[in-house]
This record gives C-alpha cells, structure tokens and sequence, in this order.
C-alpha cells in the first residue's frame, strides 16, 4: 500500500510474524529531499533513517537490527524502540499511588527499567497510515507489568518536508497510573556502521542534571553542571572527558544521565529546543525539541558488539547515542520532580521533534 501527501509518501510490508502469528508491518516514510524513516509495528521500532551529508551522500543515521527475528531475540539495548509504561528506571521495582503500593518487575536489578521485562519494546502495535506518517496504537490491560489502569496509548511518527521526524504520544487511562514514554533511538551521525560517536560535538540546553547513585537511580538532587563533565551548555565532544576521575562518569564509562531543559517561564509542555549534535566529518546535524521535561544522554556505554547491525558491523560500546526526551528517571518515588501521574478524565500529550540537516 502507498500513500502521498505534501510531498511525503508512505508504504506498507508485511515482514514476518511472531511464534503465535501475528503479523508484523515495516512502514517506510520518504520525502522528496532525499530523507527515508522506516518504523516497524513489533515494538514501533524505529528501524532505519537515511538522510544526507553535506555532499548529499545518504546514509542510515540510527543503529538497527536487520530482521524482525533478531528484534524479538535480542534487542535488550532497545534499539529504536518505543519506551513504557514508564521509559528508564524505578527504585526498587515498586511505588506508592494513592495510598497503594505497586510492584513492578526489577529487570535492571535492583530496579526496574523501561517498563519490564514485556515492555511496550516487545508488543505489537496496530498501525494507520496518516499520509505523512503512521499512527500506531496500544491498549495495555490493568496489571501489565504491574501498573494500574487499562492504558490507551497512540504514537503518531510523521515526516515532514524539512526532514523533520516528528513523534507525537497521547495516552489515556481509567485509573490512576504513572507514565512516561520516549523513544529509544541510538543515533550515529557518520553513519550506522561507522562505530565510535565520541568525536560527535553535542549542545544541550540544560543547565542542571540529576545526579544519580550507583545503581543510576537519581539522587533527588537537580545539580547545576556548570564546572563539571556533564557540561554541555557549550559545545563539547562527548568522548572528551570520558574517563576522567568524576565519579559519575566511572560509573558507567560513559553519559547515561538525565538532563533538565532549559525551559522559559510560562513555556509548560511546549516544545523548546534540547540538543544540537553534529558530525563535523559528515556534516550532519541532529537537533531535538520536546515538550518533556528532561532529556537521558546514553552515550551506548553497555553495546557489547553481540549485536550486528543493518549495515553488517558489530555494534560495540558508543557505537551510537541516545537522546531520550522524557519525564526524570524514578519520578513516581520522587516527590520533588514533576508529577508522572495520569488520572481518568486526563491525557496525556507529548511531542518531540528531530530535525536533520548539514552544517554550513
């Protein structure tokens, strides 16, 4: 199936189907400037984006694996996939809502991570085409992994003529939960297959993070970062100070920290600029706006080289980073960070947007 608009156009294929026979979709978005997305409805994954360098060269700018079955083997990193219920970790495995308390699967021991073990990364999602886009949609039943509610959910991924990829999340419940949703893209400027993104030069428009203790849950400190490694207010190589003596970073050999954006007074669940990344070989440049509070850098600290991409090449440590727009990690067990709660009669909206183009 094809469809056009403004432009954009859209096409369907079926590419296999899981142990119990349900079908899985590759959806493939293509403007006319040369930018290609392909998303996949086993966990609205985020297979593929090609875009050009300064010579107009295209390549796949994201880390991806290259059949359905290798995703549903093996894709613990969550390459390109979309995050919940409730995207990055929670203390413990547990929380209290109203009065209750809930427990939900500890996969990252000691705490939970990304919705569980069967998180949204692992279902299938019913997909629509928009025109410019694919609409996936889920229903998470009460007690999935845990959470409270029947938890209607609806990821809107569009393309657009700028060689914009825009994703929009609406969510509804019929009982009070906790929420958060990002997606889980690793991106690689110079190309997937090109390996380490330590010369990448990142900006982000966050002049606090939250330090975190040993077991990456946040401290319930917002820190300024100002005269310290996670300093990005200026642009910086991520690869420059890794392995320096801060404590933070020898946690991980790497970034795997949540930023607070910068955020106007007034400007609540508006989208604001987050992060410039660039390539200087290439040219490519990577900039994110979200209406989210926080933004997780992961600098791929844990890719092992167990994982073979789309391009035929390991994927070892930072072979790609995450920028994950999102509420802060843990915030259901942190009083002082905004609220993650979705009640009945509520919905939840977010919106975060990628914009690729070239430097001068």
């Amino acid at each position: 199936m094809t469809a056009a608009s403004h432009g954009v156009r859209t096409r369907t294929e079926q590419i296999g189907e899981l142990a119990d026979s349900t079908p899985v979709h590759r959806w493939t978005l293509a403007n006319d400037r040369d930018m290609t997305v392909t998303v996949i409805t086993y966990g609205g994954i985020i297979q593929t984006i090609e875009a050009p360098d300064r010579d107009g060269v295209p390549a796949n700018l994201v880390l991806g694996l290259p059949t359905l079955d290798e995703y549903v083997a093996g894709n613990r990193p969550y390459l390109g996939a979309l995050i919940g219920r409730y995207a990055n970790r929670i203390a413990g495995g547990a929380f209290t809502l109203d009065g209750r308390t809930y427990r939900v699967p500890v996969n990252n021991p000691p705490n939970s991570l990304h919705g569980g073990t069967e998180g949204f990364d692992r279902r299938v999602w019913t997909a629509t085409g928009t025109g410019d886009g694919v609409e996936l949609a889920y229903t998470s039943p009460d007690g999935d992994m845990g959470y409270p509610g029947t938890l209607a959910v609806r990821v809107r991924y569009t393309l657009t003529a700028d060689n914009e990829l825009r994703i929009g999340y609406e969510a509804t419940t019929d009982a009070p939960t906790h929420l958060n949703l990002t997606n889980h893209s690793y991106f690689n400027l110079a190309g997937e297959a090109a390996g380490d993104i330590g010369g990448h030069v990142l900006r982000l428009h966050a002049g606090r993070f939250t330090p975190t203790d040993a077991t990456t849950i946040p401290t319930g400190e917002l820190a300024p970062v100002a005269g310290t490694p996670f300093d990005f207010t200026s642009p910086h190589a991520i690869g420059e100070r890794i392995g320096t003596d801060d404590e933070q970073l020898r946690f991980g050999l790497g970034y795997d920290h949540n930023y607070v954006i910068d955020r106007p007074p007034g400007a609540a669940q508006t989208l604001v600029p987050a992060a410039r990344v660039e390539d200087p070989a290439s040219g490519r440049v990577l900039e994110v706006a979200t209406s989210e509070p926080g933004l997780q850098l992961y600098s791929g600290n844990q890719l092992d080289g167990t994982l073979t991409g789309t391009g035929g090449v390991a994927y070892g440590p930072r072979a790609g980073l995450c920028l994950e727009t999102q509420h802060f990690p843990d915030s259901p067990n942190q009083p002082g960070f905004p609220s993650t709660v979705l009640r009945p009669g509520e919905t939840f909206r977010s919106a975060t947007v990628y914009r690729f183009g070239v430097s001068g």
